[in-house]
């Protein structure tokens, strides 16, 4: 890791190296959760193929256990092991670097056998021992800025997971909880992340939820997704993350918040266009 806290992932078993906070804006996407392996996989494949016509450096996610579901009755996964052999096949398929999420810290290790990136979720960034197991690991660690902090109180996560030996660290800001049921995005918080001396990726789907707004679900407006995405690459941003479904009105977590494969090309040529021509700009002192 350099000064400025660059890092590389993958690079073995036939996976491409991947460059975190270099010149190429990297996508980090996949659906909401493992719904069946073949789904996991078509959408993977058609994820592949894109990124491969823009030349943007892909690592695939998708969660085993969607632990923080609104309802007790909600669909959370297929669990850690069925769903790591799920995200396994589609590496030894696909040759794709991989970013799951981890709930507990008896998970970190075990999924950093498979992944090349562990995600830790919004509503956990504060838990030390989850944050510190994921750093023993040695793998890069993104953490998803929570909803309810500010983004300079970041640097207390980064410090704890470095501390712990994490093979490299980025910050990503989905939203702040404004009022009840709604989220909003500060882009502010993207240049004061940035400070910390780490990547910073920018989740333009998950920051379009409407919390708990359905009742035993959270609701959402995907439409905002590329505004947003759009704001945030002129940010400065280093990744992008998007949650992808290949019919997400079917889709069994965050229907209303995932993206359509077939319109997710344009995106991603728009927003890393404008990439480009914000790495020209001068950072934030």
């Amino acid at each position: 890791m350099d000064l400025n806290g660059q890092f590389e992932m993958g690079g073995d078993g036939g996976v491409a190296r991947i460059a975190v906070g270099g010149p190429a804006l990297v996508v980090i996407a996949g659906p909401c959760v493992i719904e069946s392996a073949e789904r996991t996989l078509r959408i993977a494949e058609g994820l592949k193929e894109i990124c491969s016509r823009l030349g943007l450096p892909l690592v695939f996610k998708a969660s085993f256990d969607k632990a923080n579901r609104t309802s007790v009755r909600a669909f959370r996964g297929p669990g850690i092991e069925e769903g790591l052999a799920v995200l396994t096949h589609i590496r030894r398929e696909l040759n794709l670097c991989l970013t799951t999420d981890i709930h507990e810290p008896s998970q970190a290790e075990q999924v950093a056998q498979v992944v090349d990136l562990l995600q830790i979720p919004a509503f956990l960034c504060r838990q030390t021992d989850l944050l510190t197991a994921a750093g023993r690991t040695g793998r890069p660690v993104n953490i998803k800025k929570g909803q309810f902090q500010a983004p300079w109180d970041m640097a207390s996560a980064v410090q704890k997971v470095r501390s712990a030996g994490a093979g490299g660290v980025m910050l990503t800001e989905r939203g702040t909880s404004f009022g009840y049921n709604n989220l909003v995005v500060d882009l502010r918080s993207l240049a004061h992340m940035a400070t910390l001396g780490v990547p910073v990726c920018f989740d333009a789907t998950h920051s379009t939820q409407l919390p708990g707004a359905n009742g035993e679900g959270s609701g959402g407006d995907r439409r905002m997704s590329p505004v947003l995405a759009r704001g945030a690459a002129g940010a400065g941003i280093q990744a992008l993350f998007i949650e992808v479904h290949d019919s997400p009105d079917e889709a069994l977590s965050d229907a209303s918040t995932q993206l359509p494969l077939t319109g997710v090309e344009a995106l991603l040529e728009t927003v890393a266009a404008i990439h480009r021509i914000s790495r020209t700009c001068p950072p934030v002192a």
